[in-house]
């Protein structure tokens, strides 16, 4: 289930962003056409218990009490709701979830409700105020939609810092006196005292006064034994750190794989914020999982022979045990990705049970001239942890032995010239420590809040898995710090989550505190678009006005002038005679279709294509896309919610191969030939394929291959008497036809006719179109329903 507002609040055009604050907000399935609700509710029918086993964070809870909604349990009698409590699908902890039911925590899925509603509501309002601001404004800003988050641009405002610190930063030259020795056969390079200084004729004068002296003398020698601790338990923070900086793996794909690894049953849960084992965790079972593995086999069977140690104390958030491996597992198992995963979360355990690495560190101090120096040397007495995790031992340093008072010739004194250098752009690693630290997102929601800012356009991961904000994103940052510097600020999301904390241990009212968070934003809001030219004058500077931007394409049907296509998201054209906007498919390229015109308005129609061998290609009119004409539409393309509910203004709209129109060449009704195989969509004629002729469905990515290489195929207003699909008349090729005597010409049905449906050949395109609820029925006797395709078995597509 997801949060969302009402139909009729969906409407970009017809609704004040400043209403959604007072919206009310209802929840849906995320996937209509799976009917889960349904389901659950037929399948408790007659039962007594319900044991609800989701995954034990406050998103898991929440969702508890939504199948507890579906099933009816909450108002029935006698009917009793267990909720069992894991973290992992290993059998032991299956039986002893389900030996210590306990009730579902009512409180943690109060405050997620609360997080949802206060995010879907400040969230909205920002970003379609903004994004229909500027869109309208400029047509080089690169960004389907120009979105705010209470958490996400707080997420980019950590990246603009840095941003702004590396191109504010004034570099400093500064030197640096470095005398060497020749000692028992080592060249040693020894360190300055004052490390290094911003005059260079004060440097000069220091080296000088060592050159006099010639000589060197040790003045102290120290030697300490070092301990280099193992890790503690792995929470999902460090893990998302580690794939980014060590694996090269983005937070959202690390925890795509984290959670099939645990699904498959190969690690524990892998959201959790404690790093402390609990005291019955079963270190020996966990070992004996992996000792035959082929890899790290022989170092666990060692680890159990010399016993383990206990883990080093770490945090106990009460949520999860760390991150743990459950069995054994190797690549040809798992594959390259989740098998690097996989392999760090077994290192990171054993690492943890390992001993600690020790070493000694041995200080060298020398005197000359008046100037002290140093050097170091590093000896490893015990690898301990870091045979396990190589990357994390200590450095060998090897040096001669000196005797204090000892005095020894300097061959030469060097000095080293710099500049002081600006911090780099923020890694993702460093991105979530610091939004960690300032309190922005959940152990879940981070890995989203970082894709949204790289999907927007708002940064660019660049070398090293660093990020650099783009000038839209700068823009962005810097108009909300001359407006209200609370919005891009950590300070108030943190705030928020204390208070979603205080919801979720029963120590707060959840309908109070999304109250008095929706009043403080509104007034925000308000003054935010009271002062929206202050962040305008910034976009001014930076970016094309609509007028200036994009290249001739087609003519307008209220003016008859040209209008221009801007290809930079969001894709769409403008009319600069009657200054509208009429957005485009995305994600394509576009271009003029024969200089025909739409019949209901007289726009010129276009073409959209996607790339590739596969990618699929329709006509649309520009102003149907956007206005669609006919009642009853209850899908659009490029949205993935119904008309009513559809933002029209980015993305989703009304093709030709959706238009229910009667007698127009281009529309469903024309082209379209026969119900869908896979979903309840239509088969419709690619009108630019040829010479590899095909059908695509108008919802889903089912492709169809038919005769390749035919002068022409196309649809006839006949219908196949037996399954009332459109007949095709096919203009077969004189050099490789099938018909006998080297005729070209038939005719007939793909489903029903022998000889046709032996032509051609099930494929699956390039998927464009994702698409939630029912799909429409009854089109023009195409069968257009799975019923359709029930009552009559040819249309399956069985054969193919």
């Amino acid at each position: 289930m997801f949060s969302d507002f009402p139909g009729r609040y969906q409407d970009w055009n017809a609704t004040n962003p400043m209403e959604l604050f007072e919206a009310p907000i209802i929840k849906t399935e995320s996937t209509p056409k799976a009917h889960i609700c349904r389901h659950l509710s037929q399948e408790s029918r007659g039962c007594g218990h319900l044991v609800l086993w989701l995954d034990c964070d406050r998103e898991g809870e929440n969702i508890c009490f939504e199948v507890i909604e579906c099933t009816g349990f909450h108002s029935k009698d006698g009917k009793k709701v267990y909720r069992a409590r894991f973290s992992s699908v290993a059998e032991k902890d299956i039986l002893k979830a389900m030996n210590n039911l306990v009730e579902p925590n009512k409180n943690e899925a109060l405050a997620v409700d609360a997080r949802q509603e206060i995010d879907l509501k400040v969230g909205v309002a920002f970003t379609r105020f903004q994004t229909s601001y500027f869109s309208g404004k400029y047509g080089n800003l690169d960004s389907r939609v120009i979105s705010y988050g209470p958490c996400q641009t707080p997420t980019l405002g950590f990246c603009v810092q840095r941003h702004l610190q590396i191109t504010t930063f004034k570099p400093e030259k500064f030197w640096v006196l470095h005398p060497y020795i020749m000692h028992k056969g080592y060249e040693l390079k020894l360190d300055w005292g004052r490390r290094r200084l911003f005059d260079s004729d004060v440097t000069l004068m220091f080296q000088n006064f060592v050159k006099d002296a010639g000589v060197l003398k040790v003045t102290g020698i120290s030697e300490k034994q070092e301990t280099k601790g193992r890790p503690t338990g792995l929470n999902t923070v460090n893990l998302l750190k580690v794939a980014s900086s060590a694996l090269g793996f983005g937070p959202q794909l690390a925890m795509q794989l984290a959670e099939r690894l645990y699904t498959q049953g190969f690690i524990s849960y892998p959201r959790t914020e404690s790093t402390a084992y609990p005291s019955s965790f079963d270190y020996k079972g966990t070992l004996d999982a992996l000792v035959r593995n082929p890899v790290w086999g022989d170092y666990v069977r060692q680890l159990l022979s010399d016993g383990y140690h206990k883990p080093r104390s770490g945090t106990d958030a009460g949520d999860h045990p760390p991150i743990t491996p459950i069995c054994s597992a190797t690549e040809d198992m798992l594959g390259h990705d989740m098998w690097k995963l996989y392999q760090y979360v077994c290192q990171h355990f054993l690492g943890t049970l390992s001993p600690d690495c020790k070493y000694s560190r041995i200080n060298v101090e020398f005197e000359s001239g008046g100037e002290s120096f140093h050097c170091v040397g590093q000896h490893v007495l015990a690898k301990g942890f870091t045979s396990i995790m190589p990357w994390l031992a200590v450095t060998e340093i090897n040096i001669p032995q000196f005797a204090e008072g000892q005095k020894i010739d300097i061959s030469r004194v060097e000095i080293d010239e710099g500049s002081t250098r600006p911090p780099d752009y923020l890694t993702e690693s460093e991105l979530i420590s610091l939004m960690e630290k300032n309190g922005i997102g959940t152990d879940a929601s981070i890995p989203v809040h970082i894709n949204n800012i790289c999907e927007r356009n708002f940064v660019q991961v660049q070398a090293g898995r660093r990020l650099v904000p783009t000038a839209l994103g700068i823009s962005l940052i810097r108009g909300y710090q001359c407006i209200d510097p609370d919005l891009c600020l950590p300070d108030i999301r943190s705030f928020i989550e204390q208070q979603i904390g205080l919801v979720a241990k029963g120590q707060a009212d959840s309908s109070l505190v999304v109250q008095h968070v929706i009043q403080q934003f509104m007034r925000k809001f308000s003054y935010f678009v009271e002062k929206i030219e202050n962040m305008d004058a910034l976009f001014e500077a930076e970016f094309s006005p609509l007028s200036e931007s994009g290249r001739v394409l087609s003519k307008c049907g209220s003016c008859l002038r040209y209008m221009k296509h801007i290809s930079s998201q969001p894709s769409r054209l403008y009319c600069g005679t009657c200054e509208e906007i009429y957005y485009t498919p995305q994600k394509g390229t576009i271009k003029l279709y024969k200089e025909l015109t739409c019949p209901l308005d007289n726009f010129e129609l276009l073409i959209f294509s996607m790339a590739g061998p596969d990618g699929k290609s329709f006509p649309f009119c520009p102003y149907c896309y956007n206005n669609p004409p006919f009642e009853g539409i209850d899908q659009l393309f490029g949205s993935g919610k119904s008309a009513a509910a559809a933002n029209l203004g980015k993305g989703g709209g009304m093709p030709c191969f959706l238009c229910p129109h009667p007698t127009c060449q281009h529309s469903m009704i024309s082209r379209g030939v026969c119900a869908c195989p896979e979903c309840e969509g239509t088969l419709v004629l690619d009108p630019i394929s040829a010479p590899k002729w095909r059908l695509y469905c108008n919802m889903c990515n089912c492709l169809v291959a038919l005769p390749e290489g035919a002068h022409k195929i196309s649809t006839t207003r006949e219908r196949c008497p037996e399954c009332d699909s459109t007949i095709l008349e096919v203009d077969f090729n004189k050099k490789n036809t099938p018909l006998k005597d080297g005729a070209t010409s038939y005719a007939g049905c793909i489903l029903c006719d022998e000889l046709l449906h032996s032509l051609v050949e099930m494929k699956h395109g390039k998927s464009f179109f994702r698409r939630r609820g029912r799909g429409r029925r009854g089109r023009g006797g195409r069968g257009g329903g799975r019923n359709a395709k029930k009552q009559d078995p040819k249309m399956s597509f069985r054969d193919f």
